[in-house]
């Protein structure tokens, strides 16, 4: 029960949180992105669901061909003279057998590329699914960007070019955290993807995409940590000032 991911959870984690950054921050720029990423990841079971299931027309086709490349080689040898003698010198058996090498090689690959063909498909599509997590992951980032802590200082000084601020520092902070859960959830459409393709070049770029939204998070934790600090800073600040008055 607990061994494999639920799509249809991922769709309803993706969904509450696009509730409530609706409900919070209604029009923003991240409700958009993550009303994108709520149809991406309705959209992986289908397509997990497909690399899951055999192409059997496809395997079909290639089963025919290989059937047939097989069948003109034994009948290109049933029609060799077995009567000549094999080899009139050492140097014509060298240079007959290297032409039967290459051409056992030649043969072999291609019968290697049609029966991987499925894999190649498959592969393709899912790698194509993985590009668009990529982007949105760096769409995602790019939104919380100039959401910067420091602009809770007593000592900055804004200018009319400065990034528009967070009204207050609780609203910044969820900002951040739902940018960080929406990262956390395209990670997660990442891997059920791969969850029923055990595809190395695949799980590869699987990985790549998990590394960039746990990087992308651990940045946005550590302006979430920031802000603590300045608030604990400016707390603190005011007791001491209270007290000298006192």
């Amino acid at each position: 029960m607990y061994q494999s991911l639920d799509p249809g959870k991922i769709v309803a984690t993706a969904e509450a949180l696009g509730r409530r950054v609706h409900e919070r921050f209604p029009d923003s720029g991240l409700g958009k992105v993550i009303g994108e990423l709520i149809e991406v990841a309705r959209q992986a079971e289908a397509l997990s669901l497909w690399l899951l299931r055999p192409n059997r027309w496809l395997r079909g086709g290639v089963a025919l061909a290989i059937a047939s490349i097989i069948a003109l080689v034994l009948g290109a040898v049933a029609t060799l003279n077995w009567n000549v003698s094999l080899f009139s010198s050492l140097a014509d058996f060298a240079q007959g057998l290297d032409s039967l090498i290459n051409d056992f090689i030649f043969l072999g690959l291609a019968i290697f590329f049609l029966a991987t063909g499925e894999t190649r498909l498959k592969r393709r599509k899912a790698l194509a699914a993985l590009h668009v997590l990529r982007s949105m992951a760096h769409i995602i980032d790019l939104h919380q960007l100039t959401k910067d802590p420091d602009q809770f200082q007593r000592s900055l000084v804004l200018t009319s070019a400065s990034a528009k601020r967070a009204p207050t520092p609780f609203e910044l902070t969820q900002y951040l955290d739902y940018s960080s859960e929406a990262l956390a959830i395209l990670s997660k459409i990442a891997a059920v993807y791969v969850q029923h393709f055990n595809d190395p070049v695949t799980l590869s770029a699987v990985n790549d995409v998990e590394e960039l939204t746990s990087g992308l998070s651990r940045k946005i934790w550590q302006k979430i940590m920031i802000l603590d600090r300045i608030l604990n800073d400016a707390g603190e600040s005011k007791i001491v000032t209270g007290a000298a008055a006192r």
